[in-house]
């Protein structure tokens, strides 16, 4: 039996997860930087995406490959979740959030998609039991207010029906992004935040890790790549991209500057650590500290393009941080103690542990 984890291993396990989460949201969050002086220069959204990714697929190839040496078993095994996290959280997630930025704005689509993490509780509820307590709806609440100040939703705006629509399937694409990332690939609950060393880690069964991070992000970019390449070739997602170079930060640059970026920073470091930050964390705290996207987004705005943040949005970006804490303040009361197990009955005529170890002859 796995000994229970001491309570400086997992202060240690949630410390790494936090620092995970919080470099993920900011790598995430440089995503819009680096994708507008494309999108500028005459990209459509969907070559942009598709660059992200089969480029980040293909930079993780090798890293995956020298992980799964002996172990491709663990690929099989998981091939059908890798599948539905590459279909849904990495492609189709996209694919709904640029369908729903075409049909409203881009602040309302940001709002509906990071309902997301409202989802996630809502499915650890239905699915696994965990119903949300005081602090966590609140938590949800704050967060969810806060980011509708970040996002400055003031001002008239006609809201499409249908954009809404895209934006909601964006949501439940992100939920299952941080649900599948909690998963690790090998079944465990991806709801509360597993304990180093327990049986709901992710072991599995024949005492082989759960899929490594870096496996998951590359298998699941490789299947999204697949997908948005083929619903370009039937015309689904526009494709326009050009070699000319590029506005970005100031400077003519060429193109593969933002586009090695956004590979390298908005696509393979923000899904591995995003993926670490889930496994140690649980889906629902990883989800509500992953807002912090939109305040790093911001502040990457300001620091880069010089485009300073309202009153309302440094006051929203206090908000989304009580909700966060909330909710994690929410899970670590509810984190279960560890209690060592009992010692099996000695069989007649058998000494006891303790006797045998006293010296007894």
């Amino acid at each position: 039996m796995t000994p229970a984890p001491t309570p400086a291993a997992r202060r240690r396990a949630s410390g790494a997860g936090l620092a995970l989460a919080a470099a993920s949201a900011a790598s995430f969050g440089t995503s819009g930087t680096f994708a507008s002086s494309l999108i500028s220069a005459g990209w459509s959204p969907g070559a942009a995406v598709l660059t992200r990714i089969a480029v980040a697929a293909l930079l993780l190839t090798v890293p995956a490959a020298a992980q799964l040496r002996g172990r491709w078993r663990l690929l099989r095994r998981a091939a059908g979740r890798v599948t539905v996290y590459g279909l849904v959280a990495v492609a189709g997630c996209q694919l709904f959030y640029f369908n729903a930025i075409q049909r409203i704005p881009i602040g309302v689509a940001l709002l509906l998609e990071y309902l997301g993490a409202v989802l996630v509780v809502g499915w650890l509820w239905l699915r696994h039991g965990q119903r949300p307590r005081r602090l966590t709806v609140a938590g949800a609440v704050t967060a969810v207010a806060g980011l509708a100040l970040v996002l400055d939703l003031t001002g008239p705006a006609r809201i499409d029906p249908v954009g809404v629509m895209w934006g909601l399937l964006a949501a439940a694409g992100l939920a299952i992004y941080f649900l599948l990332s909690a998963h690790g690939g090998d079944g465990t609950a991806g709801g509360a935040a597993p304990v180093a060393g327990s049986a709901g880690d992710g072991a599995e069964a024949g005492g082989e890790g759960p899929l490594p991070p870096v496996v998951m992000a590359w298998a699941g970019m490789c299947v999204g790549a697949a997908v948005l390449a083929a619903a370009a070739g039937i015309g689904v997602v526009p494709m326009a991209a050009s070699a000319a170079d590029v506005a970005f930060l100031g400077h003519r640059v060429s193109w593969l500057v933002p586009a090695a970026g956004l590979s390298v920073v908005a696509a393979v470091i923000a899904y591995v650590t995003g993926i670490g930050a889930a496994r140690r964390l649980g889906a629902k705290v990883a989800s509500f500290i992953g807002m912090a996207e939109v305040l790093f987004a911001i502040a990457f705005a300001w620091l880069l393009l010089g485009q300073l943040p309202s009153v309302l949005q440094f006051a929203g970006g206090g908000l989304i941080l009580a909700g966060v804490t909330l909710v994690r303040v929410d899970e670590l009361r509810g984190a279960p103690v560890a209690v060592p197990a009992a010692r099996p009955a000695p069989e007649p005529g058998q000494l006891r542990p303790e006797a045998a170890q006293s010296g007894s002859r």
